[in-house]
């Protein structure tokens, strides 16, 4: 797996981005990630679905339904694409430091 550089620190990846310790995410790497995602610069909103998408994984160790995700955040669907091009697993996921989702977010 690749070793890169986000927020100053060499971090492993896997093949699609994702960091592969999320115990090491910081904002520093968010910001970084965002970069790869067509999400930067990073405003209130976007730290709003980052910070629910690492405290909901950080309680349960998986990522939020989209439903859930909508609904706890205030951000309809279409307002998370346009923050997040790559959607709610593919960017939001990865700048958020979670593993690459396997269900429906």
């Amino acid at each position: 797996m690749p070793i890169v550089t986000l927020g100053g620190q060499q971090i492993e990846t896997d093949e699609d981005g994702f960091i592969q310790e999320p115990d090491k995410w910081n904002k520093e790497m968010a910001e970084d990630l965002a970069k790869t995602e067509e999400a930067y610069p990073m405003n209130e909103d976007h730290w709003k679905l980052v910070n629910y998408l690492r405290n909901y994984f950080l309680e349960f160790g998986i990522a939020p339904p989209v439903r859930m995700l909508t609904k706890q955040t205030g951000l309809d669907l279409k307002t998370i694409y346009k923050l997040f091009p790559g959607g709610p697993a593919k960017g939001a996921c990865k700048i958020a430091g979670l593993p690459k989702p396997t269900g429906c977010v």
